[in-house]
C-alpha cells in the first residue's frame, strides 16, 4: 500500500462563494480557512497548495455574538514610541469590514509561506457585488 500524492500540476482549483449576510464571523471564518487550505478535499497534502479561491461578500453585514462589538479589541502597533493603536470591534467594522474577514480567516492559517499563498486566493467585500463572475463560483451555504 503506497501512500497517495497528488502532483502539483494536477490539483484542481475551484472558485467558493460566501455570502456573510447575517451569518456569524467565526463560522464564516472557519469555513472560508477550511477551503483556502484544502481541508474538504480528499487529496489534502498540509505541504502542497490543495486549496481553493474564497469570494466572500456582504463582509459589513456580518453578525457577532455578545458583547464582542465593544469588548474585542484589534491592536496594532505604528513603530513609534507609544504608537499602539486599539480599535474596538464596532467601529472596524464601520470603517473597514472587509479587514474584519481577512484578519479573521488568515489568524486561522498557519504562518509561512505556503499559508501565505493561500491567503492571497481570499477575496472579501463589503457589498454584495464582486468582480470575479467569469470564475464561476460555487455558492456554499454557512449555518
Amino acid at each position: 500500500m503506497k501512500t497517495f500524492l497528488p502532483k502539483v500540476g494536477h490539483i484542481e482549483h475551484k472558485c467558493y462563494l460566501i455570502d456573510a449576510k447575517d451569518k456569524v464571523l467565526g463560522r464564516v471564518a472557519a469555513k472560508a480557512a477550511t477551503i483556502l487550505r484544502g481541508k474538504h478535499k480528499r487529496i489534502y497534502t498540509p505541504f502542497l497548495d490543495t486549496g481553493d479561491t474564497v469570494i466572500i461578500i456582504n463582509a459589513e453585514k456580518v453578525r457577532v455574538t455578545g458583547k464582542k462589538l465593544t469588548d474585542k479589541i484589534y491592536s496594532r502597533y505604528t513603530g513609534y514610541p507609544g504608537g499602539r493603536r486599539e480599535v474596538p470591534l464596532g467601529r472596524m467594522i464601520e470603517k473597514r469590514p472587509t479587514k474584519v474577514l481577512e484578519l479573521a480567516v488568515t489568524r486561522m492559517l498557519p504562518s509561512g509561506p505556503l499559508a501565505y499563498k493561500q491567503a492571497g486566493k481570499l477575496k472579501v467585500y463589503a457589498g454584495d457585488s464582486h468582480p470575479h463572475a467569469a470564475q464561476k463560483p460555487v455558492v456554499l451555504e454557512i449555518q
